[in-house]
């Protein structure tokens, strides 16, 4: 039986989610003050929500047989699963895709193609090409960072400013791509198709995009070459290809398996082997157990909150706040408080997925409440979470980049402009497109 709401039981049953998100933070500041790096990813969050569970069952007040049933509701809910097996997919694509070449491909392909007077812009476009294509900012930060480091000490490019445009055009491609995990948590979460959102992000995202450029054409310095690798644009088919059937409005589990299997055969005309494709699609699922786990566990966590009240009550905390500017227009308002309720879950647990896992239900319910879109509430989760992540000097993309160039994080983050103008180009749309929602 479901418990009857009242507003006790709905504010202490977001007790244990506070829980894991100080842990989380707590943890991370720590370590980040004894000089630990990656100070923020020393505590697996698998296992830093495991308290959180723990006190959830203590206070849903039912027997344990009863609280199980309810934790494996949550867990076990269609639009979690969905989510969960659309990692290992987007995980093994990854995997796959990499292991034939085809990031080295996209990357070399790119920078030939650059005319030296517009280096900065050309790799914030490399970065979001690349990170579209693989939805991982790490992954291509990982890729292309090392590359951008040789180029700017060639150059005489300030490092700062260099590590920023990388930053950009990784966030760009992580918020965008239908592949990312932050796409697949924002769309599942909101209950709207990748296609829609990708057509509703676009329009926002591509505005702040070409902004960018324009600022970056303009703080590009004196132009000098830039040597590339050879590459085969064969190897780069891979990502055009799921990309192309992703907005084609195909099944995302058969886009993702046409481009496993696509991969797996454009490595096949080289030299890439049968058994290293195995292996490579396992690497891709393992590489997506931590947010799988997650995901389960606050399903799990978010279905004792939702019984006890605690989304209702929250969703009347933001309208609250937000009555200011419903009296001008209520689309508006909620959709600046699902921006606000992103930009806090991220900024306190400093991962843009998980933010997004966090924040969704609170979201869907406001957007739901206003008549907002699901496309339009997922396109704001998945921006406004991005925002922020690009934007935290303890966040992994800044942490990495710091590390790879050698400066502080706080220069990278503050260098990374596409995050500060796609914040303000969604907060004007959502302003000017506010019957459109």
């Amino acid at each position: 039986m479901q418990p009857s709401f009242d507003n006790s039981r709905a504010k202490l049953s977001l007790l244990p989610l506070l829980t894991f998100v100080a842990l989380f933070l707590g943890a991370g500041l720590y370590l980040h003050s004894q000089g630990v790096d990656y100070a923020f990813y020393q505590l697996p969050a698998p296992v830093a929500i495991l308290p959180a569970i723990v006190l959830a069952f203590w206070l849903n007040k039912t027997s344990i047989n009863q609280s199980v049933e309810t934790f494996i509701k949550g867990a076990g809910h269609s639009n979690i699963i969905t989510m969960c097996l659309i990692y290992l997919l987007a995980g093994a694509f990854s995997a796959v895709a990499g292991a034939t070449g085809g990031v080295d491909a996209v990357v070399n392909a790119g920078l030939s193609l650059i005319p030296p007077a517009f280096l900065l812009p050309g790799l914030f476009l490399i970065a979001a090409v690349v990170s579209t294509a693989m939805g991982t900012s790490m992954g291509t930060i990982g890729a292309i960072g090392p590359i951008a480091y040789a180029v700017s000490i060639k150059t005489g490019i300030d490092p700062a400013l260099m590590a920023g445009t990388i930053v950009s055009g990784a966030m760009f491609g992580d918020n965008l791509s239908i592949i990312s995990d932050t796409t697949i948590a924002a769309t599942r979460t909101q209950g709207c198709e990748m296609k829609d959102k990708f057509k509703e992000n676009l329009k926002i995202a591509l505005p702040a995009a070409l902004l960018t450029v324009l600022l970056l054409v303009f703080l590009t310095p004196e132009p000098q070459a830039v040597e590339t690798k050879p590459f085969e644009w064969l190897l780069v088919l891979p990502y055009i290809f799921i990309l192309v059937l992703a907005v084609m409005g195909l099944n995302v589990f058969a886009v993702l398996f046409s481009g496993i299997i696509f991969a797996a055969a454009v490595g096949f005309a080289g030299d890439y082997e049968g058994g290293a494709f195995v292996k490579d699609v396992y690497k891709g699922f393992t590489d997506m157990q931590e947010i799988f786990l997650l995901s389960m566990f606050i399903g799990g966590l978010s279905e004792f909150i939702r019984i006890n009240g605690g989304l209702e009550y929250i969703a009347k905390k933001i309208h609250k706040l937000t009555a200011a500017l419903g009296k001008f227009n209520t689309k508006v308002a909620d959709q600046l408080g699902i921006a606000a309720l992103v930009l806090t879950s991220n900024m306190c647990i400093a991962n843009n997925t998980v933010s997004i896992i966090v924040a969704g239900p609170v979201a869907k319910k406001l957007a739901e409440d206003s008549d907002i879109s699901p496309k339009r509430s997922a396109s704001l989760l998945d921006i406004f979470a991005c925002v922020m992540q690009g934007s935290l000097p303890y966040g992994a993309q800044a942490l990495l980049l710091g590390t790879t160039f050698g400066i502080n994080p706080f220069e990278v983050s503050m260098s990374s402009f596409y995050c500060f103008i796609l914040a303000i180009t969604a907060v004007t749309v959502i302003v000017l497109r506010r019957n459109k929602a």
